[in-house]
């Protein structure tokens, strides 16, 4: 899918805005009822509300964070046929530092890291920080 000419760059999303994904990791992957929870250490820019200046051993401000996507009809890594079960699916997918995340025009998201590329088939995600 990557290279698609309809895709719109996390960037250019509202959701993540005074973020960078790209600086951010994945701790988990999980399915509650239809919702697919990406559990992350979030990278937060000097602009974000809840930014806080690095401590002395810390170089940049990370936060606690799930990624929803609600009413998840369907997850696959890039290259592998049709979706199966999504908490399985969910459950065999690996954690890492993310490298991109995208949306194409018909409504199909889109995630490389050190995972691999998952596509999720879901309605628009909602970014939200943790108290863990």
């Amino acid at each position: 899918m990557s290279g698609r000419a309809d895709a719109t760059d996390w960037r250019d999303l509202h959701e993540f805005r005074d973020v960078d994904v790209g600086e951010s990791f994945v701790l988990a992957w999980q399915v509650e009822g239809d919702t697919l929870l990406v559990d992350l250490d979030l990278f937060l820019t000097p602009t974000h509300a809840f930014y806080e200046e690095p401590r002395p051993a810390e170089k940049v401000c990370i936060r606690p964070a799930v990624l929803e996507f609600p009413h998840c009809d369907s997850i696959r890594r890039d290259g592998e046929g049709t979706s199966g079960d999504v908490r399985s699916v969910a459950q065999s997918l690996g954690l890492g530092a993310i490298e991109g995340l995208c949306v194409y025009d018909d409504g199909i998201y889109e995630i490389s890291g050190k995972f691999g590329c998952v596509v999720i088939d879901s309605e628009r995600p909602v970014l939200r920080l943790t108290g863990r």
